[in-house]
């Protein structure tokens, strides 16, 4: 498969799934970000969130603190999924014809 473009993913590492997209679009598509940059304003802005939820008494403070997404550089194809620089491919997590 040819990739479409270049694009950042923000990734979390799960017990069950290893290394995995943690945002996803209406699709369940990992969503892309152009550039590094908006990438790490996504992960400020639930960081910012997280805060003024344990400001509001919603969230304890180490919770709020902790920041496990990261970025990854990835190649998108032309169906919307991606592949990373160790191989792992991620389309939409959906059952085609069993959308929800």
């Amino acid at each position: 498969m040819e990739a479409l473009s270049a694009g950042y993913c923000i990734y979390i590492n799960t017990l069950l799934e290893g290394e995995v997209p943690s945002v996803r679009d209406g699709e369940d598509k990992p969503w892309v970000f152009a550039t590094r940059v908006e990438a790490e304003r996504e992960i400020a802005d639930n960081t910012i969130t997280r805060l003024q939820e344990f400001m509001d008494g919603e969230r304890d403070f180490e919770d709020a603190m902790t920041v496990e997404e990261y970025i990854v550089e990835v190649d998108v194809l032309p169906d919307g999924s991606v592949i990373d620089a160790d191989g792992n491919h991620f389309g939409s997590r959906r059952v085609s014809g069993h959308a929800s």
